[in-house]
């Protein structure tokens, strides 16, 4: 519903880039590890919760991006998110920025991006906040009534554009 707020539950992007940096042979002064975790535990502190916790989902394929544009195209409705608000590892940042790439579409198996509704999110996102694999949960956004099924950002510049969907398979920039 407008109102609700989007949270992820940790740094978005390291699992994609621990496989690619693997797979292509990629090494980095600071090592970029995967996030592979289960989530039941942060299933067991939300289902204390109930009704506030309006949706989950995990933001394996396509990253948080394409996740966010799924939820608003299905709920009709739309997300407004903050780039600076976003958790992102600053190796997996500066690894990212080297090789072109967003940590936005980068592909996580360890977290969970949640949608709360915002009476009770501050004491929700202070009981991720206690469990090591949700230590770094922030709430990133807000789902809006427009524009609908579209997924805006406010970049880190203060301007807003469209954050789209992932198409084709995620390649590093060339040049």
């Amino acid at each position: 519903q407008p109102g609700d707020l989007v949270v992820v539950s940790g740094t978005m992007g390291d699992h994609g880039l621990a496989i690619m940096a693997r797979r292509e042979g990629l090494s980095f002064s600071t090592p970029v590890n995967s996030d592979c975790a289960p989530l039941f535990r942060i299933g067991q502190v939300l289902e204390a919760f109930g009704g506030n916790v309006r949706c989950m989902r995990d933001p394996t394929r396509g990253g948080l991006a394409t996740v966010l544009n799924e939820l608003a195209r299905q709920s009709g409705r739309g997300i407004k998110v903050v780039e600076e608000d976003i958790p992102v590892n600053p190796a997996v940042a500066g690894a990212c920025d080297m090789l072109g790439m967003d940590p936005l579409y980068m592909a996580n198996e360890g977290k969970m991006v949640i949608v709360l509704a915002p009476e009770r999110a501050a004491e929700i996102l202070a009981e991720l906040q206690k469990i090591d694999i949700a230590a770094e949960a922030a709430i990133i956004g807000e789902v809006r009534a427009e524009p609908a099924g579209l997924v805006l950002i406010e970049t880190e510049l203060g301007a807003e554009r469209i954050l789209g969907i992932l198409e084709g398979e995620h390649v590093p920039r060339i040049c």
